[in-house]
């Protein structure tokens, strides 16, 4: 398997001679791929067919599994995903090296949770490494998704812890014709977003009526993988959205302050599961490397994108199936009148 796609606003290059690996990976493309070339990549991720250890011997140890020498770092079952990585940093290019090489208990593990072990392996070797490469480019994660509203609306970042409602009204408006450039995770330098490429996840019966009849895998939270519509790598927002579940029937939307929202993104983008594991795999590069930033500057990013773009906040009533556009000109309007 080969395949260049674009991430974080890199350029990633993949080959894997693992067969099962290599098929999960597939998955995690979304069908949704850059052309090849000869160019440089930012990013090249290699998973090799053998399952012999790296020789780590004469290398400093750096933590519990990981090892440093001249620059490069290597990390034993990266994330508990069973994949050991050699990475080497050496501008421009991210080296991954991987290999295959799960302990006995994360084998059992992966038998009998499956879901979990396709999501950690994508991460480790699709999405982590684009967003550590974009982070030395002064560019943070982001727990968000970001969409433009068709032609002439606006295009808003929205925040919110997982499970408020992003991804249902973000599918709800590319089912009519929007762009977004992700489901829910994203780099931001405070202007500008790249989405991370992942499949979306939609509701059951949202993949049942999808336009290809093709059911995805299913997911964790009743909800199914199904392929883009109207993906674009970069977008830059100029409306701010927070969004909550109330307690109401009926949705509302009212303006905020910008503090608040830095606040609730900045929080949110540490609260989110798929994130979870990759604060400390960031740390022990930065550290193993010598490259950037321990720490990213998630909150005074958030603060510039708050600072900067009109906000909003979102309270979810329990009435099903508003979409985000009219959220947004019943919301004017009542400002409007306050």
């Amino acid at each position: 398997m080969r395949a260049v796609l674009r991430s974080a606003g890199e350029r990633i290059e993949v080959v894997c001679s693992h067969r099962r690996l290599a098929g999960i990976l597939e998955e995690g493309l979304a069908g949704h791929l850059a052309g090849a070339d000869d160019s440089v990549p930012d990013v090249r991720v290699t998973v090799e067919k053998t399952s012999a250890p790296f020789d780590t011997a004469g290398w400093r140890v750096l933590t519990r599994d990981a090892w440093q020498r001249d620059g490069r770092v290597m990390v034993r079952n990266a994330c508990s995903s069973g994949l050991d990585l050699m990475v080497t940093a050496n501008p421009p290019t991210l080296d991954i090296l991987a290999r295959w090489r799960p302990p006995v208990t994360g084998r059992a593990a992966a038998a009998v949770l499956r879901a979990r072990s396709r999501l950690l392996i994508r991460a480790v070797l699709l999405q982590y490494p684009a967003l550590w490469w974009s982070q030395q480019r002064g560019r943070v994660p982001l727990h968000a998704s970001v969409c433009a509203l068709g032609p002439g609306g606006p295009t808003v970042l929205i925040a919110g812890p997982g499970g408020v409602g992003k991804s249902t009204l973000v599918n709800a408006e590319l089912a009519r014709g929007a762009q977004a450039t992700c489901d829910n995770l994203c780099v931001s330098d405070g202007r500008s977003a790249w989405g991370l490429l992942e499949p979306r996840r939609v509701t059951a019966s949202d993949a049942s009526a999808s336009a290809s009849g093709r059911r995805g895998r299913r997911m964790p939270h009743g909800r199914r993988e199904a392929p883009w519509l109207n993906r674009v790598d970069e977008l830059a927002p100029d409306l701010l959205l927070v969004l909550r579940r109330g307690d109401t029937a009926a949705p509302s939307v009212h303006a905020c302050q910008p503090a608040d929202v830095a606040r609730s993104l900045t929080a949110g983008t540490y609260m989110a599961g798929e994130l979870r594991r990759y604060w400390a795999l960031a740390a022990t590069l930065a550290l193993g490397t010598g490259l950037g930033e321990i720490h990213p500057p998630i909150e005074r990013v958030a603060s510039r994108l708050s600072a900067d773009l009109p906000c909003r906040e979102i309270v979810l009533g329990d009435l099903p199936g508003v979409p985000l556009s009219g959220l947004l000109a019943a919301g004017t309007g009542a400002e409007a009148r306050t």
